[in-house]
């Protein structure tokens, strides 16, 4: 089954396309190293949580809103082969160096897949 690598950011809601113009970027490496499909999604109804929530785990400002993207591998071996050639890739330098957001609050993780329907 497939691999997911997922993220959560805060992106000023003013660098909107910036955010996209990075993705779009960052994404097409993704994809010429394996990737079967990247999202990225630009929080529209993202609630507040009496505990904790999506805003919250990013320390999302009121003039943040949250991005939750997912980028899928067929499987983690080439995940880990795709990584491995961005970061000896300057393009994926160049592009971080420019990130429209704090990179510090981004959360991720790996994921395997086990329901797909």
């Amino acid at each position: 089954m497939a691999y997911i690598d997922g993220f959560v950011m805060a992106v000023p809601t003013a660098n909107k396309q910036k955010f996209i113009d990075h993705a779009n970027a960052f994404d097409a490496m993704f994809k010429e190293f394996g990737a079967l499909r990247v999202i990225e999604a630009w929080g529209a109804d993202v609630p507040d949580g009496e505990v904790t929530d999506m805003k919250k785990a990013v320390q999302a400002k009121d003039d943040e809103t949250v991005v939750f993207s997912w980028v899928e591998w067929p499987d983690k071996a080439t995940r880990d082969a795709a990584m491995e050639k961005m970061m000896k890739d300057p393009r994926a330098t160049e592009e971080g160096a420019k990130m429209p957001f704090d990179g510090k609050r981004m959360i991720m993780g790996g994921f395997d897949a086990v329901v797909d329907f």
